[in-house]
């Protein structure tokens, strides 16, 4: 390319942050791809094996946190932010304590976030490349072995907190991220400094005491990694910590104190479905596979499976209080054909009965 044709790639970085607003974003930063002090983090995460079955995590080795490693030729990454707590839906504490409801991780109660921001992503990508030609880059919405929070740090999106989540001093936690690694040289923003000081109400509230230290998070005691991940049978001493929340936990984000800035998604795409935001146990526990599936077109709740989710259902119907109708519908499931929900159904029953802790 001719020197006189060469993008300006400090108005380039200028452009790339409007459009990014003009589809959605509510930020966009540019991030620089050294992730030497978060590999380290990583790799002694792993080796204490805190993130449990999640064998993807390790498994593509240092190219995770090593940008250029991943897509050959990345110099930037532009990392952007999207607000996604819904409007118009039942108040999160209320549905946590009233045991006959089940409480969704209100990330989920929409349409599923990896489709929405990668369309968004991509048309980004396509307005850059119309701006400066012909560039490489590769889109990534939680999607491929990529330290999305440490490099939207590095693009000034805000900082990791103690529960390991990012938190922005204008709009607290409530969003998604989403990342183009690109070979355009665009302008890096400056990394947001940590803001958390003494507070210590996220691992206060955490139910199960899965975040053991500031900023250290142990996925093997995580509600969302039971709930979600996890494909087996969940911990028998972890069951009645889990409480009604059947897919996810968000008890760390209701606490912070910055989630006082949170703002409400304008995305209809993020509005809950299908009452999923106070929906009943019992009601959810007679779905049918074909029910699960229907229900849950589009979402990211589908990914768990009928068979997971039966087996999360279980558990809460046996954290909630005796009842017969509790007792009933738990009855109906004893016969399923899978063994793992047939094993939680009984401990749920048994808890019913007062004969399990």
């Amino acid at each position: 390319m001719p020197e006189s044709d060469a993008p300006d790639f400090a108005e380039l970085t200028r452009s790339i942050k409007t459009w990014g607003e003009t589809l959605g974003f509510q930020q966009i930063g540019i991030a620089r791809i050294g992730l030497d002090e978060d590999e380290a983090y990583l790799e002694r995460w792993l080796s204490l094996g805190r993130h449990g079955e999640m064998s993807y995590m390790s498994r593509h080795g240092r190219r995770r946190s090593r940008p250029a490693d991943l897509v050959p030729g990345t110099l930037t990454v532009i990392s952007g932010r999207m607000d996604y707590l819904p409007r118009a839906v039942a108040d999160s504490w209320t549905v946590i304590e009233s045991p006959e409801l089940g409480f969704v991780s209100r990330y989920a109660l929409g349409r599923d976030y990896h489709k929405v921001l990668r369309r968004r992503l991509q048309r980004l990508a396509d307005r850059i490349g119309e701006s400066a030609g012909p560039f490489g880059y590769r889109v990534f919405t939680d999607s491929a072995p990529v330290l999305e929070k440490p490099l939207a740090r590095n693009a000034g999106l805000g900082w990791i907190g103690k529960h390991t989540n990012l938190i922005n001093r204008q709009a607290g936690s409530w969003f998604f991220l989403g990342e183009i690694f690109t070979d355009l040289p665009l302008t890096p923003d400056v990394p947001e400094d940590e803001h958390c000081g003494t507070c210590r109400a996220c691992l206060d509230a955490c139910p199960t005491d899965a975040i053991v230290a500031p900023f250290e998070l142990d996925a093997r005691r995580c509600i969302s990694y039971l709930t979600i991940e996890l494909k087996g049978s969940i911990p028998t001493p972890l069951r009645p910590l889990l409480g009604n929340r059947i897919y996810g936990c968000d008890d760390c984000q209701l606490v912070c104190p910055w989630n006082k800035f949170a703002r409400i998604t304008v995305e209809e795409d993020f509005s809950a479905r299908h009452g999923l935001d106070a929906p009943g146990l019992i009601d959810l526990f007679g779905w049918d596979e074909a029910t699960f599936l229907a229900k849950t077109e589009g979402s990211a709740i589908r990914r768990i499976g009928h068979e997971r989710w039966l087996r999360n259902i279980a558990v809460a119907l046996g954290n909630a209080p005796p009842a017969p109708a509790v007792r009933e519908a738990l009855r109906a499931r004893q016969d399923h054909p899978s063994a793992l929900v047939r094993e939680h159904v009984e401990w749920a029953l048994a808890r019913q009965d007062g004969t399990a802790g």
